[in-house]
């Protein structure tokens, strides 16, 4: 193969891992909005986290459009099995996102026929649901789906063009929503969710000003952070002691390899440094919000460091030849990044794209900034016309 391609193919999964590490460290929004009630006692605190988070939520949801128009460009084979045959766990994702998007724009308004309650607990389920779901659908770049793939397929006139087709599960035909019934893909859901929680605390410190708020967060940090280790570490161990789905680079050959993933981060250890440095970033930025009441940054260590640690998760799964979508019906049915990417025209012309890409991040840094010019408070609240 050329070595070009290979290269363009290992970069655009390199792209699609660090989209994917921004958009769980903007799920500090879905977290934010999970702890509503526990954090928030009165309407004009429960206001000001609303319009703390409310401020990011479209952060959130470009993030994730683009996670998803980047794997359409970049790896069509993966969108047509994963987004095409196990559609009801993409949809339910997607109906969590326009139902915040619809509480945010109609939860404060004037005679709303549901209530500003009723919106405010869509915000929750959104909370809770967004965060796990795309946890579990994470989890399968590890644990797999029940597809197969025929690419002959799309040729047979006799039948409808499909080249993926997903299997029963358990006599079920589930179309996705198994991957949220395997046990270790729940538990990187729940630990994305626990994460997101322990994110929108951080957030909630760094970007209100009110003692009783901030005062909550902190209490309530330890124990959100306590599950969220609980559910990641058991979810890694398992990750770094299970068979994994490699690829012989000669033939093609997809078969078991005990230790997969704990060889990839050994044999690749500038991915392993990424994954190091963005868990002690993680660590640094939670305990030392813990330990220094004065210390409201946390965010930013954690933020950064939730980046590097799934960009090296995502980058275990998908580089060293290994299947990044293992199936579970037909194993030399799995996807890697060399059988289900784009032609290297696409891959090529799509590269010239992001060099654009430092000049959008400049311009999210300018309007984030912009917006977090100055801390919410409540006399902000009771006096802003444009408050969610």
């Amino acid at each position: 193969m050329d070595s070009t391609y290979i290269l363009l193919q290992h970069y655009w999964w390199f792209v699609i891992s660090l989209l994917g590490g921004l958009l769980v460290f903007l799920l500090f929004v879905q977290g934010g909005q999970s702890l509503l009630f526990q954090i928030g006692k009165t309407e004009l605190q429960q206001k000001m986290l609303l319009n703390s988070t409310g401020r990011k939520w479209e952060f959130t949801f470009t993030t994730l459009v683009t996670f998803g128009a980047g794997f359409f460009a970049s790896f069509p084979l993966f969108y047509s099995t994963s987004f095409g045959g196990a559609y009801w766990v993409w949809l339910l994702i997607l109906a969590c996102f326009v139902l915040q998007a619809v509480s945010y724009e109609y939860q404060a308004k004037k005679g709303n026929l549901l209530g500003k309650k009723t919106y405010q607990v869509f915000l929750i389920l959104n909370g809770i649901l967004g965060p796990v779901l795309l946890g579990a659908a994470v989890g399968t770049f590890f644990n797999g789906g029940n597809f197969t793939v025929n690419k002959a397929g799309i040729t047979d006139l006799n039948s409808l063009p499909i080249i993926s087709s997903w299997s029963t599960y358990h006599g079920l035909q589930l179309h996705g929503l198994e991957a949220a019934l395997n046990i270790w893909n729940l538990l990187l859901g729940l630990a994305v969710f626990f994460l997101s929680r322990v994110l929108g605390l951080l957030y909630y410190i760094n970007n209100i000003a009110d003692d009783e708020i901030c005062g909550r967060a902190r209490k309530q940090l330890l124990p959100e952070t306590v599950l969220f280790l609980v559910f990641f570490l058991s979810f890694l161990i398992h990750l770094l002691v299970q068979d994994g789905f490699a690829v012989n680079p000669q033939s093609k050959e997809i078969f078991m390899q005990p230790y997969k993933y704990l060889l990839n981060f050994v044999e690749m250890p500038a991915v392993l440094a990424i994954f190091l440095v963005g868990v002690v970033g993680v660590l640094f930025g939670i305990g030392k919000t813990l330990f220094s009441q004065g210390f409201h940054k946390g965010i930013w260590f954690a933020g950064a460091g939730t980046v590097l640690t799934v960009l090296a998760l995502l980058l275990c799964a998908g580089w060293n030849n290994t299947a990044y979508y293992p199936s579970l019906a037909d194993m030399q049915s799995s996807l890697t990044i060399e059988n289900s990417s784009s032609s290297i025209v696409t891959l090529k012309a799509m590269s010239y794209v992001t060099i654009l890409i430092p000049f959008v991040l400049a311009y999210i840094i300018y309007a984030w900034r912009a917006l977090d010019l100055h801390k919410i408070n409540a006399s902000e609240m009771k006096e802003s016309e444009h408050a969610y």
